[in-house]
This record gives C-alpha cells, sequence and structure tokens, in this order.
C-alpha cells in the first residue's frame, strides 16, 4: 500500500517542480518584454525579426511561421542579422595632379551626387596666377565609398592616398544602452513628480529632471552624430594643377637702340662712380692739403735761413 503513495507523492512533486518552472518562464518572457516596451527595441530574449532566442515567434509558431519546430533550411542554418551590426568610420584622403582643376572639380562634384552623396566643404585658389588648386571635402554612402573612392584617384596623376576604418560599434552599442537607461530615469523622475504633493518635492525633482533631461540631450547628440559618420564616408580630395612652363622671350639680337642705350648706362654708371671715389678721397685730400701748407709757408722758410745762418759761420770761422 506504500508503494502508491510514494507513487502518487512523487507525482505531485513533479507537477508542482513543473508548474514553478512554468513561472519563472513566464516571468522571463514578461521582463523581456518590459525592455522592449521601454527603449522600443526587442529584449534580449528576443531577435530582430520578433521571434525568441530559441528561434520560434513570439506568437507560439515556429521560425516557418506554420507552428513546427523544424531548423532546416537557408533561415535556419544562417544568423540572425550576425547578433550585432557593425559600425565602421571610413576616410580617405586623395592628392591628385589634373591638367584642369576646374574640370577635375566639376566631375568629382558630379562622381559625389550620383553616388548619393554632398559636398560638405570646398577651397580654390589660384597660385602665383600661374595654375589653381582645389581641396574639397566629400560625404557619400557607405556602399558607393570604394566605387567613389577608385573613380576620383583616376581622374588624374594619383600623388598620394591615405584611407583610414575605425570601428565604432562598441561606443554605438554603448550609447544606445546609456540613451535606454537614461530615458527610463526620465520617465521615473517624472512619475515621482506627478505623484508629488510638497512645493519642495516638487522643486527637487524638477532640478532632477532637468539635469537628467540635458544628459539624455548630449546622448542623443552624440548618437545622430555616430550615425552620421558611420553611414557616409568622408573624402577629403586635393587637385593639384600641373604648372605651366614660362614661355622664354624670342632673342632678335642687340640693335642700334640697345647699343645707344648701352653706352649712356656705362657712361652714367662710370660718372657716378668716379663721383663716389672722389667724395671718398676728398677728406685725405684735404688733410694732406693742409698739411702741405704748413710745411710750405712754415716749415720750410724756418729750415732754410737756419742754413744760411749755418752758412755764414762756417764762412766767418774760415776767415
Amino acid at each position: 500500500m506504500r508503494t502508491p503513495r510514494h507513487h502518487r507523492l512523487a507525482v505531485v512533486l513533479l507537477a508542482a517542480s513543473l508548474a514553478l518552472a512554468g513561472c519563472g518562464a513566464s516571468d522571463d518572457d514578461r521582463a523581456a518584454g518590459s525592455e522592449k516596451a521601454a527603449d522600443g527595441r526587442p529584449g534580449p530574449g528576443y531577435a530582430a525579426d520578433g521571434s525568441g532566442a530559441d528561434g520560434k515567434a513570439s506568437d507560439g509558431t515556429g521560425s516557418d511561421g506554420t507552428g513546427s519546430d523544424a531548423k532546416t533550411g537557408p533561415a535556419a542554418t544562417a544568423a540572425p542579422e550576425q547578433r550585432q551590426r557593425q559600425h565602421v568610420i571610413r576616410t580617405a584622403v586623395l592628392s591628385v595632379e589634373v591638367a584642369d582643376a576646374t574640370a577635375a572639380l566639376a566631375k568629382a562634384r558630379a562622381v559625389t551626387e550620383a553616388a548619393g552623396g554632398h559636398v560638405a566643404d570646398e577651397t580654390t585658389e589660384r597660385v602665383d596666377d600661374d595654375h589653381v588648386t582645389s581641396q574639397i571635402v566629400l560625404r557619400v554612402p557607405q556602399s558607393a565609398y570604394d566605387a567613389t573612392l577608385k573613380e576620383l584617384a583616376g581622374a588624374g596623376k594619383l600623388l598620394s592616398r591615405k584611407a583610414a576604418a575605425e570601428d565604432v560599434t562598441d561606443q554605438v552599442v554603448d550609447v544606445e544602452s546609456r540613451i535606454a537607461t537614461q530615458r527610463a530615469s526620465v520617465a521615473r523622475v517624472r512619475e515621482l513628480m506627478d505623484r508629488a504633493t510638497k512645493l519642495s518635492d516638487v522643486v527637487t525633482l524638477e532640478g532632477q529632471l532637468s539635469s537628467r533631461q540635458a544628459d539624455l540631450e548630449a546622448l542623443l547628440a552624440k548618437q545622430a552624430a555616430l550615425k552620421d559618420r558611420t553611414a557616409l564616408a568622408t573624402i577629403t580630395l586635393h587637385l593639384n594643377e600641373r604648372e605651366r612652363p614660362a614661355a622664354e622671350p624670342e632673342d632678335d639680337g642687340p640693335g642700334f637702340g640697345d647699343a645707344l642705350s648701352g653706352g649712356w648706362n656705362a657712361l652714367v654708371s662710370t660718372a657716378k662712380w668716379a663721383a663716389i671715389v672722389l667724395l671718398a678721397v676728398a677728406p685725405w685730400a684735404a688733410v694732406l692739403l693742409v698739411g702741405y701748407a704748413g710745411w710750405r709757408w712754415l716749415v720750410r722758410p724756418r729750415t732754410a735761413r737756419r742754413r744760411t745762418a749755418e752758412r755764414a759761420d762756417s764762412g766767418d770761422a774760415a776767415s
């Protein structure tokens, strides 16, 4: 008699454990649904197409929509959108030498518009009235990035090329997560404001709401910037026009006028240099002239009188 009773007890315990497991699963489903409602995206237990993590649709049907749980065919073997989309920022800098910078610039605009992009910035200048240089910043969709880059590089002689790709998937996912959290935080503060009865509580909650809304707007701006940079690639194109060789003047040989002009210029140059030399020597000539005058009128007469006196003395002594 004890054996059937033990069987019945085991059956009751098994039924109770199954019931508890079912309640836990339903709670998990409700939690996943609440996450989906909170930020507008499927919860962790849902794929991007509304199916659960086990490959079944949320309405109870299988992944093929027929109510069966078969997992055959290409749809069953392919990963659901690779679990996570990759976000990459692509940039490139090209320097191209062209024969006509204006025509190459017009072609670059046409190529960009045909690819679905636009011109973000442009700078064109003429150097030494001889050739034109231009710098243009282009934004093109990621899907047309490689084709546009190839076409722009073939516009002339490629001087340099630099391309870079930065994976910002982690930043995008982090910003989306923070936005969802911040929106839930703002919603909680609004709910508390609706239930607040004291003026002091309302004032405090308004300050909290303003601060959290400002943080949310900053996150939304960062999300928009990331979306723009990942959706459109940036190409900076430098167009350098080839320098034209300067035309050499025709040489017909010197003529009569050239000879006369050359002689006159030589005469003027000689007279100028002669005047410069005279002016440079003039101070020295003045000093020498003063010295000669002193010697001529002061020193020389005294020397002559002394010699005459000496001769006279010597004659008297001899007599």
